[in-house]
């Protein structure tokens, strides 16, 4: 080409591309109440924004993938952890893990009731945004040392160790097959929310819930125990139990429940299918 038809070339190009850019700009803003779920933007919710930029929590933590990469990121937050806990979280996160063995410094905010209410609420209603999966993996907090190490805790991706998180994006699944124990592991890991977002199977690795290691052993004697509330005959009714009904015992020693509340999301019942209820039970039951 010579000169003018170089010119010609760029500036027609320039001019599509322009275009496209705000065609889809346009596409863009007209798809936003339905991808924001605008309708849901309460009062509340704008409250629950206010107290987020109020107390620089961006400053560590990110949503959508963006702001500080100092703590985790809080775009799926309320679908990992449940309102329970995160209000007991909130007013007190010291009573949730040990600064100088964890090394989180996640501050005491001293927050309202209703602050903590309405940035649960803000914080609901992002998770719900349609952001097609952005980020891809958002960090999990472990709060866990790893067997035999003296590596101080930290958030942990899903690769770190064995028995923490999920797969990482793309990784095959295990091929289950008929075997209802393996089926029962790939619910384990890709039920919403994981399991293995909060419990490993790894012994003495305590996430934000217990550790998960010998839970069956632990079932039993729980079945036999004066204090146990629930209605369970034997350790797989008790697994059962613990998923479709967390608050029917609460196990005492530790943080996992408030106000006879337990912080497990009380939605597996209605989330998983019966049939893979029975596979995780029968998965959880060989953790001895």
């Amino acid at each position: 080409m010579n000169k003018r038809q170089t010119r010609l070339f760029a500036i027609g190009a320039t001019a599509v591309s322009a275009l496209v850019f705000a065609g889809l700009t346009i596409d863009s803003h007209r798809q936003f109440p339905k991808l924001t779920q605008a309708q849901n933007i309460t009062a509340e919710v704008k409250r629950g924004k206010d107290v987020w930029h109020a107390n620089n929590c961006i400053n560590c933590h990110t949503l959508f993938g963006e702001g500080a990469y100092y703590a985790p990121d809080l775009t799926k937050i309320t679908q990992h952890r449940g309102a329970a806990y995160l209000q007991a979280y909130m007013r007190d996160p010291s009573q949730f893990y040990d600064e100088k063995k964890h090394r989180r410094l996640m501050p005491k905010q001293n927050l309202s009731d209703t602050d903590i209410t309405d940035l649960i609420a803000f914080l609901d209603w992002v998770s719900k945004v349609d952001n097609a999966g952005w980020p891809p993996r958002p960090i999990l907090v472990s709060g866990a040392t790893l067997p035999g190490s003296d590596r101080p805790p930290q958030d942990v991706t899903t690769a770190a160790a064995p028995g923490l998180g999920s797969p990482p994006p793309g990784a095959r699944p295990v091929d289950a097959g008929s075997n209802p124990i393996a089926l029962g592991e790939n619910v384990f890991r890709s039920a919403q929310p994981a399991c293995s977002s909060c419990h490993s199977v790894v012994a003495g690795v305590a996430m934000v819930g217990p550790s998960l290691a010998g839970v069956a052993d632990r079932a039993a004697a729980t079945l036999q125990s004066p204090d146990y509330k629930g209605k369970a005959k034997d350790v797989a009714g008790y697994l059962r139990e613990s998923v479709v009904e967390p608050s029917a015992h609460i196990v005492a020693g530790g943080t996992y429940g408030a106000n006879g509340v337990s912080f497990m999301p009380p939605t597996y019942g209605e989330s998983l299918q019966p049939a893979q209820i029975d596979q995780l039970v029968d998965y959880l039951v060989t953790l001895k």
